[in-house]
């Protein structure tokens, strides 16, 4: 049978954890055991040598040993037996220069040589070893046997039962395996509560699922047309895909770093951070227009998705504008019927005279205008825009006209950002103004100066600033398309210029909307002067 490794995340930590756990819970007690015996023969004949010692510094022992013969019921014997049985020894042996035993506890042993070679101790050295003897394995230790004098006159042989060191180690076994089971307890049970605390993390994923929900997210977020960012609990930048840093002007090294650090201070920021609630949130970042939401993670950060509504915006201003001129046709179109109904009537009763003078009328009146803004505007996008604008102007009853010191020569770097700007101008100035609109441009050098002022009800003081904010209208906003936007991209576009946008009051009451953009025009052309001949002019 195969065993099958398990797929998911947490039962593959799980068996690893349980394994390392195991292993080195066995390595633990294999190294724990191994040097266990070793200090148990050490203990075992390091006891052996002290008793030892102990005998042959016993007074009158190598007297009793000079002056007697080896008998069982001798002296040196008897003290060898009190001794042995004092200290739980297997044996004492006490031997001559020739190794000949004294004592024993085998008595027939008495008088016999010993089993072992008693030359090192009768060298005068003491010596500690695990040998085998007449009595069996044991640990033992031999030391010299001296008189008063320190002449060796035999050696002390005491052994401990190797039988007793054994069980001592056996019984160690027993505890040390009651300790490794209950550690190898504790690691199972940490094992199984870090496993359970990874299955929820991982909702029970294999690694496999894992990396292609990687893979899968990271083609998803880098392929879809919105931005997406996300932050910690921190604020930080946690992930900013691709199309997040196009709409923000941002770079790859932006993640990682605090929002209000890498984003200047504004209504985006305070979007993206949560400091403005709500959904579908209209906000400018540089030219263009973003719809942003923003929804909370359990982690305590949050992930804002962003799109781009540039050029819807764009479509509803210029659908707001077909509107308008749709209604100014129909209002001319009146108009135009009851002008004709007038010349129809003119002819019917003969005056053909006044006639052509009613006809003649209308269509200078109509060239006058357009003659008039094309002279002093010379762009044709921006005198197209107020020709236009005066059509709309006229079909909601307000007078829109060109200021006398108007006059923009046709040197503008970039036409579609003065008709955005002029655009909204006019268009917030028609919808506030009760009677009349003025527009004038003006060309200092290289700068351009758009000012639109209206006869309506002005703006107040403390608005002046907020009225060029994202998002900040008094007007109800259409079903295609948000307010708040108009003014704020106004100021967008001054400040990419380098330039100001600003309100004031109107003299009489009213508004005056005042934009400079430095730069917005070419410099103007040197102009040739035909050199003079010597002769003059004949």
């Amino acid at each position: 049978m195969r065993i099958r490794w398990p797929r998911r995340v947490f039962a593959q930590v799980l068996l690893v954890q349980l394994v390392l756990t195991t292993g080195v819970i066995t390595l633990a007690t294999g190294l724990f055991l191994a040097p266990l015996s070793s200090q148990l023969d050490q203990q075992a004949m390091r006891q052996a040598l002290s008793i030892a010692q102990t005998t042959a510094a016993t007074p009158g022992l190598a007297r009793d040993l000079l002056r007697t013969r080896p008998s069982v019921t001798g002296p040196v014997q008897q003290e060898a037996e009190r001794i042995r049985r004092a200290t739980g020894a297997l044996y004492i042996v006490v031997m001559d220069t020739h190794g000949v035993r004294w004592s024993h506890t085998d008595l027939a042993q008495i008088g016999r040589h010993v089993s072992t070679d008693p030359s090192v101790a009768l060298g005068g050295q003491e010596i500690m070893q695990i040998d085998r003897g007449t009595l069996g394995r044991s640990a033992r230790a031999k030391v010299p046997l001296r008189t008063d004098l320190g002449r060796i006159v035999g050696a002390v042989s005491v052994g401990i039962a190797y039988d007793s060191v054994r069980e001592r180690l056996l019984a160690t076994v027993p505890v040390l395996l009651l300790y490794a089971g209950a550690a190898l307890g504790v690691g199972v049970l940490a094992a199984l509560l870090v496993s359970r605390r990874l299955q929820r993390r991982t909702h029970g994923l294999a690694f496999a699922d894992i990396s292609a929900l990687l893979d899968e997210r990271e083609a998803m977020l880098h392929g879809i047309r919105e931005g997406v960012v996300a932050l910690d609990g921190a604020g930080r930048i946690r992930l900013l895909n691709d199309e997040a840093q196009r709409l923000l002007g941002l770079g790859p090294d932006a993640t990682g770093r605090a929002l209000d650090d890498v984003l200047p201070v504004g209504r985006t920021t305070d979007v993206l951070a949560g400091r403005v609630a709500g959904t579908d949130l209209l906000t400018v970042s540089g030219a263009r227009v973003l719809v942003a939401n923003r929804m909370p993670t359990g982690d305590g950060g949050a992930v804002a998705t962003l799109r781009d509504r540039t050029e819807l915006e764009r479509l509803g201003r210029e659908l707001d504008s077909t509107h308008g001129l749709l209604d100014a046709l129909r209002a001319q179109d009146h108009e135009h019927a009851n002008r004709l109904h007038t010349l129809l009537g003119l002819l019917e009763l003969g005056l053909y005279d006044a006639a052509v003078e009613f006809v003649a009328e209308v269509a200078d009146g109509r060239r006058a205008s357009a003659e008039q803004v094309a002279e002093r505007v010379h762009d044709p996008l921006l005198s197209a825009l107020l020709v236009g604008k005066s059509a709309i102007a006229a079909e909601r009853g307000v007078a829109l006209s060109v200021a006398p010191a108007t006059l923009l020569p046709d040197r503008v770097v970039d036409p579609r950002d003065l008709v955005t700007v002029l655009g909204n101008l006019i268009d917030n100035a028609l919808d506030a103004a009760a009677s009349m609109v003025e527009v004038e441009l003006r060309a200092e050098g290289t700068t351009a100066v758009l000012r639109v002022s209206d006869d309506g009800p002005g703006v107040p003081p403390d608005a002046r600033e907020r009225i060029f904010a994202e998002g900040w209208t008094t007007k109800v906003s259409p079903a295609h398309r948000g307010r708040g936007l108009g003014l704020a991209l106004v100021r967008r576009l001054a400040g990419r210029y380098g330039g100001t946008a600003r309100v004031t009051a109107r003299a009489g009451g009213g508004a005056v909307f005042t934009v400079v953009l430095p730069e917005a025009l070419t410099a103007p052309e040197p102009t040739a002067t035909a050199p003079v001949s010597a002769g003059g002019a004949r």
